[in-house]
């Protein structure tokens, strides 16, 4: 178990959810990746120092992430930092006899999280699911619908179940988030009575 990858390991995962805090405002998932990044962290640390082998350990690791992701359901960009976190306290506690190229995984990690999640690189969307008053059947109309109804551009739109009896039909959405409007600027103000 080695003290400068342990530390390593904290940093980065404190690193990892500054960024997530940062770009999606989500707390109540800060204390999922903490506690997966130090309970993999401990367990590798463990399993390290033991004769087990490291496909026991990964197949641990594997039901431990299956049973928290089934547990709710996460986009992708939050299935992306769930995973960074597990692999960040993995390098950081299986002991490898480099701590430098440890170091430099560690910042790879982070590195592709934080490109792969950067406003530059893909425009912002927000998923939701709606359930509208209506039982729509043509899928061209259900799009026109639904942005007249969200009054923003759909990237994406799936129907998950259509009930012809409560005329009713419920739809995952995937909308583009609009820039924030800029204020209009100001250069002088008349006072008429």
């Amino acid at each position: 178990m080695n003290p400068v990858l342990i530390a390593a390991d904290l940093v980065a995962i404190g690193a990892l959810v500054a960024l997530f805090l940062a770009r999606h405002r989500r707390r109540d998932l800060v204390v999922a990746y903490l506690g997966v990044n130090i309970g993999v962290l401990a367990v590798a640390a463990a399993l390290s120092t033991m004769t087990a082998s490291v496909g026991l350990g990964l197949g641990l690791f594997g039901v431990l992430s299956i049973i928290r992701l089934r547990s709710e359901e996460l986009n992708q960009t939050e299935v992306a930092h769930y995973f960074a976190a597990l692999a960040l306290g993995l390098i950081g506690g299986i002991g490898v006899a480099q701590p430098m190229l440890a170091m430099a995984l560690m910042a790879l990690v982070l590195l592709a999280v934080y490109v792969g999640d950067h406003p530059a690189v893909s425009r912002r969307t927000r998923r939701q699911d709606l359930l509208l008053d209506r039982a729509h059947t043509d899928h061209t109309s259900l799009r026109a619908h639904v942005e007249r109804v969200l009054g923003c551009e759909v990237v994406d739109l799936a129907v998950r179940r259509t009930d012809l009896v409560n005329d009713t039909t419920l739809v995952s959405v995937t909308t583009v988030d609009a820039p924030a409007a800029k204020a209009p600027r100001v250069t002088s103000v008349e006072v008429t009575r």
